[in-house]
């Protein structure tokens, strides 16, 4: 397979220059790339029907014989039609073609056909319109469906391909082991290539399938684990000094017995040979600042620098602020790196930096750049890891000698997608709330009770509180949805004049933001009315309500997310989603938030009603793309190949015996991109 992969895809029959640039788009410019596009479905052509019993307006398969000789009608200048007439032995069906003079070879009178399309007309005078077809005798039950692309058929993809399965060598060398085959009870490579694309049968299809999804997990696996290995070198940052009980000490509460485990098993990491690489998480409030800012006391305490990495200038702003706080009894020096700092305090930032004065740098990826150079640097804290690529994390930890590293998540992953994407990291999960926190009622209403949830809103507003009101767009639109600050305008005018209301959206420039949140924070604004920028804002505790308007726009965790803004006091507080949504898997992703809220639930809920592709919405987490694996509903796969990526590494870390060459060149292959 691996010289395939360096075949261009022109040296298929009826490939050209111009055809094989769709092929490309489509990620196919080599004959082994098009072997690994699979199918993204089937038609079943194994159960025909008689015409009489076609369904009305839906595809299905009919067995007929054609009795006449196609005829041909030109009907106007570059239109013309091929009619034929064809019988299943008791009913007609009169078979239209449009502008092709190939049917005239194709379907010849006597010969028997399968038909698959719309049976339309009367009882008296049955049609079809331009329907697939295949001579009776090579009938093909499951027939592949592609992905296409505009002026590349899905029949053209699949003739390329069988073109492509008849250049595999023979024996085709598989990467798959044959003892693990034997023992994961897997076909060969060749028997599930040629039935992921054409299957004898339902059975064949699904040896073929979970062979193929196997060996695709087993490669990710093998790629992270290698990953994670390559961090296994002996680093010199050993944590010298505990001062975990001093923090904790040090802390206005009392932390969580989840807060204290982690840090336990952070501490446990930094004190051995090898370097800590462990992914923290935790739901929304759970507290996860508060254990990065005891580990940097403690690195800090033993000599070392620390990092820490926030996706957005709001949310490096936010993580500097509270780090400041957390360490201000120790008298650290904490600095703050973001793309806004003017250049001559950057210069002066970065001196500091390198004689080792900064003991921590917050910041966004501006910590990436070559001028930024640590004298120390020892412990790498990145939040919300999954917008970081695995590129950009590795980037960061070249710039010490083998540092430790902690990921942080607010965002709950279900342990299907945490397997997948930190696949390479030790795990520490923060499962309980600090004291204290109450739990948000959640309640969904539709447009016409909103006047009732303004009122609801005043009240609370009268009694000394605050409120947050998310709004999905942030300029005109043709939708009918008003902009944010139209909105805001509106509000106040109509509803709460006698309040104050502050806005907040993506487009504002970092200044801005920061005097709408700092604004809200000190109690000086009622109302905020933002967009989702505010899922990364400032802590509130104040703010007892939230309203979302269009909530079904949003997925699931992206809403737990937005209501882990309230909540933050003592005092009760209620999430109103607003929706006229008529659409079942809509509404059943609102009762949801309204039944829990823990966000493992509703990350695994989100998981199983959107799927893994738009569990992050864009593809930011860094991972390869996957081809064929589910990661929802492949679990048990997963594990079986996570299992064997690691017994296989403990017997050849390297992946050097002639056995895992194959392998070792898939993993190449798939990690390529982030190399």
């Amino acid at each position: 397979m691996a010289s395939l992969f360096q075949k261009n895809i022109q040296e298929l029959k009826g490939v050209g220059e111009k055809r094989s640039r769709l092929f490309a788009k489509l990620g196919a410019p080599t004959v082994g790339a098009l072997l690994r596009t699979y199918p993204r479905d089937y038609e079943d052509w194994s159960q025909p029907v008689p015409l009489a019993q076609a369904p009305a307006e839906q595809a299905c398969v009919v067995r007929v014989t054609v009795v006449s000789p196609v005829s041909e009608q030109r009907i106007r200048s570059g239109m013309t039609l091929y009619k034929l007439r064809a019988t299943d032995g008791r009913h007609d069906v009169q078979i239209t073609f449009f502008n092709n003079p190939y049917t005239k070879n194709l379907l010849l009178e006597g010969k028997e056909y399968l038909l698959r399309g719309k049976v339309t007309g009367s009882f008296l005078r049955r049609e079809m319109t331009s329907p697939d077809f295949m001579p009776a005798d090579r009938l093909l039950p499951l027939r592949p469906v592609y992905r296409q692309t505009a002026g590349l058929t899905s029949r053209q993809i699949s003739a390329a391909v069988r073109a492509a399965l008849g250049m595999l060598p023979n024996p085709l060398p598989d990467p798959l082991p044959e003892p693990m085959r034997r023992a994961c009870h897997l076909c060969s490579l060749r028997f599930a290539l040629e039935n992921i694309h054409f299957p004898r049968d339902r059975e064949s299809l699904e040896q073929a399938r979970r062979r193929l999804i196997f060996e695709e997990l087993l490669v990710l696996q093998l790629g992270l684990l290698r990953l994670k290995s390559r961090g296994r070198q002996q680093t010199s940052l050993r944590l010298e000094v505990d001062a975990s009980a001093e923090f904790f000490r040090s802390l206005p509460f009392v932390p969580t017995s989840a807060q204290k485990r982690a840090v336990a098993e952070c501490i446990a990491n930094m004190r051995g040979d090898y370097p800590m690489n462990r992914l923290l998480q935790g739901d929304v409030g759970s507290g996860k600042t508060a254990v990065a800012a005891a580990l940097c006391h403690s690195a800090i305490a033993s000599g070392m620098q620390a990092a820490f990495m926030a996706p957005t200038e709001i949310l490096a702003r936010q993580h500097y602020e509270t780090m400041r706080r957390f360490l201000e009894p120790f008298h650290l020096n904490v600095a703050l790196l973001t793309g806004s700092v003017p250049a001559a305090k950057r210069r002066e930032l970065l001196a500091q930096l390198r004689q080792g004065s900064i003991h921590l740098l917050v910041g966004t990826h501006a910590l990436l750049n070559e001028t930024v150079e640590f004298r120390q640097l020892g412990l790498v804290v990145t939040d919300e890891q999954h917008r970081f690529g695995v590129a950009q994390r590795a980037a960061l930890t070249q710039k010490g000698d083998h540092p430790h590293i902690l990921v942080m998540s607010a965002t709950p992953i279900p342990r299907t997608l945490a397997l997948m994407i930190y696949g390479d990291l030790e795990l520490s999960v923060l499962d309980e709330l600090p004291p204290g926190r109450q739990k948000t009622e959640t309640y969904v209403i539709d447009s016409a009770k909103r006047a009732r949830a303004f009122g609801f809103i005043r009240k609370k507003i009268d009694a000394g509180r605050q409120c947050y009101i998310i709004c999905p767009l942030i300029e005109d639109s043709e939708s009918d949805m008003a902009s944010v600050t139209q909105y805001a305008k509106d509000l106040q005018e109509k509803w709460f004049f006698a309040n104050t209301v502050g806005v907040l959206h993506g487009r504002m420039r970092p200044a801005e933001k920061d005097r709408a949140m700092e604004e809200f924070a000190a109690g000086r604004t009622d109302i905020l009315v933002s967009t989702t920028v505010v899922e990364v804002g400032v802590d509130v505790p104040n703010a007892v309500v939230m309203l979302i308007e269009n909530a079904e726009r949003y997925g699931l965790s992206q809403l737990h997310q937005l209501r882990g803004r309230i909540g933050r006091g003592t005092e009760k507080s209620t999430c109103i989603l607003v929706s006229d949504a008529q659409n079942e898997e809509a509404l059943k992703r609102l009762r949801v938030m309204c039944e829990t809220t823990d966000g493992f639930r509703i990350a695994d809920e989100d998981l199983r009603l959107r799927g893994p592709g738009d569990f992050f919405g864009a593809r930011q987490h860094g991972l390869p793309e996957l081809r064929i694996a589910d990661m929802s509903a492949d679990f048990a796969l997963l594990q079986l190949a996570q299992g064997e990526a690691k017994e296989l590494l403990v017997h050849d870390p390297a992946m050097e015996l002639p056995e895992h060459r194959g392998l070792r060149a898939e993993v190449r292959q798939l990690f390529s991109a982030l190399e």
